[in-house]
């Protein structure tokens, strides 16, 4: 597969790229932020929508059982989970999953916790539907980021909590928790009948030497107590064909979220969206693999880089997704001056770390899934940026 390929994607509607402006206020900057990726998708996956499109009829589309089967193949294969195709239920994305999650189990004023700093609909698909929002924050245990699971013991005794939301591998960070860590986590759960909405959608994006643990897959409590949401959206690069598949095997918990999606209409998948995922599905490995290893090296000299020539930034090893947790603290920088040094200056676009929540303060979170040789431009131009902040912090 040829990663190096640069392909333009500006002029397609593309938010990443097109949306510069609106969102960042110029159109100069690299743009290394929304978690998509700027490779080509795999072959399987083009092959298979050409096809679907040379037949010209795009009417209403039904989940074959031959498109629940290759995700069936793919949680045995690839996560070693045997899952039946009654638990899968459709869903246009993993964001309004969790909107439905939410509005389906839980009641205005409950209370839903969160560990940020993590992705940033967490904290709103709880705030927007008048939930009460509870932090448990990460913490730093042994260099790396750890639940902090005795201050969510407290938190369950303290509080009626309804729900928890766990991303899973984590995001920002890059944790792939470790079955021992979910089997503790789901243990409290269990005991204060917390329900735990599990947000997988970077489930196949694990790193050598890492294994993801699908939290239902834990135990026969665990399943009984989960929602599990996938998608082969981040994996294959296929986002913007909205499309995802939420895994409960409680029949109780699956009727009651169909409900909450029969409420709105939203149960239908697309033409291309079906033919994309099942393809994905069925052919796309190899593709994967080989795509894990390219991330790999751009994780490896952004990391290199950082610690040779830039060592006011720090980051650690992501064991998952292909994105960055920078820490840009040691600079002294408020968010917003962070975020405009790396805008007027270093002309890089980044997501804020404060968006994450509490702990995300002086951070930047960084997409490498790109080509190498927009990493190495990254690099040099936030090189040159840093230079120069160095000269005028000496001249100070």
């Amino acid at each position: 597969m040829n990663f190096d390929k640069q392909i333009t994607r500006n002029l397609t509607g593309s938010e990443k790229w097109d949306g510069m402006n609106t969102i960042f206020g110029t159109a100069d900057a690299l743009p290394m932020w929304v978690a998509d990726m700027d490779f080509e998708s795999p072959p399987s996956v083009i092959e298979a929508m050409q096809k679907r499109v040379e037949h010209g009829v795009f009417g209403y589309t039904m989940q074959t059982d031959a498109y629940k089967q290759s995700i069936v193949n793919w949680m045995k294969q690839r996560h070693q989970w045997e899952i039946e195709a009654d638990w899968l239920v459709f869903c246009p994305g993993v964001v309004p999953a969790l909107s439905f999650a939410v509005q389906a189990f839980t009641e205005p004023g409950d209370k839903i916790v969160i560990q940020p700093p993590v992705y940033p609909p967490f904290h709103s698909v709880v705030q927007n539907h008048g939930r009460e929002l509870v932090l448990n924050p990460l913490k730093q245990e042994h260099g790396q980021y750890a639940m902090d699971l005795e201050a969510l013991e407290q938190i369950f005794s303290r509080d009626q909590v309804k729900m928890l939301i766990l991303c899973s591998p984590h995001n920002p960070v890059g944790r792939v928790w470790s079955a021992l860590e979910l089997e503790a986590l789901t243990q409290l759960c269990i005991q204060h009948h917390v329900l735990i909405v599990s947000d997988e959608i970077h489930a196949d994006l694990v790193y050598e030497e890492q294994k993801h643990t699908p939290l239902a897959n834990i135990s026969e409590q665990a399943r009984s107590r989960s929602i599990i949401c996938t998608s082969p959206s981040k994996t294959f690069n296929i986002a913007g064909l909205n499309t995802s598949n939420i895994i409960i095997p409680d029949p109780d918990i699956r009727d009651t979220f169909k409900k909450a999606l029969q409420l709105y209409h939203v149960g239908s998948i697309s033409a291309l969206g079906s033919t994309a995922a099942e393809a994905a599905y069925t052919g796309g490995a190899e593709w994967l693999d080989e795509a894990l290893v390219y991330m790999q090296h751009n994780i490896d000299y952004v990391l290199d880089y950082l610690q040779e020539r830039i060592p006011e930034i720090k980051a650690q090893r992501p064991e998952a997704t292909y994105l960055l947790w920078l820490d840009f603290r040691a600079l002294g920088m408020t968010p917003d001056e962070t975020a405009a040094f790396l805008l007027s200056r270093a002309k890089l676009a980044f997501n804020q770390g404060a968006a994450f929540g509490q702990g995300g303060e002086g951070f930047m979170r960084m997409n490498i899934a790109c080509s190498k040789a927009t990493v190495v431009e990254a690099m040099k131009r936030l090189d040159r940026a840093v230079t120069e902040w160095r000269q005028e912090q000496k001249n100070a």
